[in-house]
């Protein structure tokens, strides 16, 4: 087994309680109940419902476990039946192939609970819980320091893993630790200087470990009204200046400094430019929108296209912030 992009062998389980089912496309899926839970595997999974971008083939095989316990039981059967493993979170900083994605999809978004120590100020909390929720809920509590991360469209497990950031703060600058499973199944604890952070990124990003859970610290004790009414503030700074209106991954490229992406696109003329349904937003340029049944190959070309049009105007090579996982 190995926790990567790269396509996985193909899997016919027998040992294991089975039973087929017909999907809409009439292609025979089967679904596995692991030993010991009610964790489900079910094969030919449709993830396109699992991405912002809201295109992408199906995986080979695909789960969604609840607790610790189900991760580590879905990691020994990929382990045992030797599938590559990839992992899924919100989807929101994903491209995935039209063709799909071999081996096991495991998705950590259901993986949700949170802890407030009061006294040390620390929030722990799994790596499945929505950034932009868990933004609003220590807001109303009074607790400042994820005012910054309202718009945010990821889990927390992404938002490590990405070192995600807005409004000149990033997830690194407030990160006690995180706890990570291995491939073999063990539990570890990793520090932020264990984790190399850097600008959109950190040594977890291209590893085999998972991150099931983490500890932030906070500020509790401030007016709740005042950090929500910053919390609104971020909010609305990103629905002004950022498209929502259609589908997309948020920022596509990092920003090369000391320019910003979106200004190298913009200057070199690619507002609005479109490939199939996919095109370069109006509002911000270093956003990608499906405006409409666009297909994963759209969103990819179009990507290329623009480093290539920046590469030749600007001799800047744009690095691409979103994950793109599968054949191309």
């Amino acid at each position: 087994m190995t926790i990567s992009q790269a396509a996985g062998n193909v899997c016919t389980p027998s040992a294991l309680n089975t039973k087929k089912q017909e999907t809409t496309n009439s292609v025979k899926s089967e679904v596995i109940y692991l030993p010991g839970t009610d964790c489900a595997i079910k094969s030919q999974a449709s993830l396109s419902a699992f991405t912002s971008y809201r295109v992408g083939g199906a995986a080979q095989w695909y789960v969604a476990p609840r607790n610790l316990e189900a991760l580590q039981s879905s990691l020994n059967y990929a382990k045992e039946h030797d599938l590559t493993v990839t992992i899924l979170g919100a989807g929101s900083n994903l491209l995935v192939s039209d063709r799909g994605i071999s081996g096991l999809v495991i998705a950590t978004r259901h993986l949700r609970y949170s802890y407030f120590d009061s006294k040390t100020g620390q929030l722990t909390v799994a790596s499945g819980e929505s950034i932009p929720s868990l933004a609003w809920q220590v807001a109303e509590l009074g607790w400042q320091g994820l005012e910054w991360a309202v718009g945010i469209p990821g889990t927390v497990g992404g938002a490590v893993v990405m070192n995600a950031g807005a409004h000149k703060h990033c997830i690194a600058d407030m990160l006690v630790s995180a706890q990570v499973l291995s491939p073999d199944g063990t539990v570890g604890t990793l520090t932020p200087e264990q984790l190399g952070y850097g600008y959109r990124t950190s040594l977890l990003q291209g590893g085999a470990c998972i991150v099931t859970q983490v500890t932030l610290q906070l500020k509790p004790g401030a007016d709740p009204a005042q950090v929500v009414a910053l919390t609104k503030q971020h909010k609305k700074h990103r629905l002004t200046t950022q498209p929502y209106n259609f589908p997309s991954c948020g920022s596509v490229f990092r920003n090369p400094k000391p320019y910003t992406a979106g200004w190298l696109i913009e200057q070199t003329g690619l507002k609005g430019y479109q490939i199939g349904g996919a095109q370069v937003a109006q509002l911000h340029a270093n956003f990608i929108v499906n405006r409409g049944g666009a297909k994963a190959s759209d969103i990819f070309c179009l990507i290329r296209h623009i480093q290539q049009q920046v590469q030749e105007r600007w001799s800047i090579c744009l690095e691409p912030e979103v994950k793109m996982i599968g054949e191309f």
